[in-house]
């Protein structure tokens, strides 16, 4: 009995680094179509190469809605069909509000939010028209609790845990999936560890979560029966203190 995920058509934005790249390598050795977008192209390409004639990789910015709907149309044209929109581009700015630059956190809350709305908005009507998809978002335990030394992240994703929440009552009857994935600290590029080294000293000391291990929860949300719908998975590294 095949895998519930084998050839289901997926859009990953972010998907050159981090969460979402292994996420992508996870749902290709399930038999996924992947449709992997973000700006970095020279990542982007060597990541769809890698992973094989499945793979199309379409660079596109979360933050130019042109982008967005030409990142969608090409996959329809492409594949016939989006089944999982994985919306998982983001950026992350810590620190003191007085310290910090608002035009800064105005292009955070550009990815971090607008970005997904734009992604779900370009989405939505395929989804509908077929009857069926899912709408997985990564959030963060950042959307759960108020952290004081990242208050524009938090921020961000506290927006990500409404629109998600509401999105899905809205959804529902089209048979549409919506859930958040919000891990805790993974060690990856997006929160500066930019070593094998690193990351696996974070990890070993149960600080850190790995990419990939958010990509296994990904995955079991993904893989749940239509009748189920995980509205938030929440995961954390055993010793983060939050």
């Amino acid at each position: 009995m095949g895998h519930p995920l084998t050839n289901k058509v997926v859009i990953i934005t972010g998907a050159s680094s981090g969460i979402g790249a292994a996420t992508a390598r996870a749902l290709a050795a399930l038999g996924c179509k992947l449709v992997l977008a973000a700006r970095s192209v020279d990542k982007l390409d060597a990541l769809a190469v890698e992973l094989g004639e499945h793979a199309l990789a379409i660079p596109a910015d979360v933050t130019k809605s042109s982008d967005i709907v030409h990142l969608v149309e090409r996959t329809v044209q492409h594949f016939g069909r989006v089944d999982v929109l994985f919306a998982n581009a983001g950026i992350y700015i810590p620190g003191q509000v007085t310290e910090g630059d608002p035009d800064e956190w105005a292009n955070l809350m550009d990815v971090n939010v607008d970005g997904v709305l734009r992604c779900v908005h370009a989405v939505l009507p395929h989804m509908i028209r077929q009857k069926s998809g899912d709408i997985l978002v990564t959030s963060s335990i950042s959307g759960f609790i108020d952290i004081h030394w990242e208050p524009i992240y938090s921020a961000s994703k506290h927006a990500i845990q409404g629109f998600v929440h509401t999105l899905r009552r809205q959804v529902a009857e089209h048979n549409i999936r919506v859930g958040a994935l919000a891990p805790g600290m993974v060690a990856n590029e997006l929160w500066g560890f930019t070593t094998q080294a690193e990351i696996d000293a974070k990890v070993a000391a149960h600080a850190s979560l790995r990419s990939e291990d958010v990509a296994n929860a990904a995955i079991f949300m993904l893989s749940q029966p239509s009748h189920v719908t995980i509205r938030d998975l929440v995961m954390l590294p055993q010793n983060q203190d939050l």
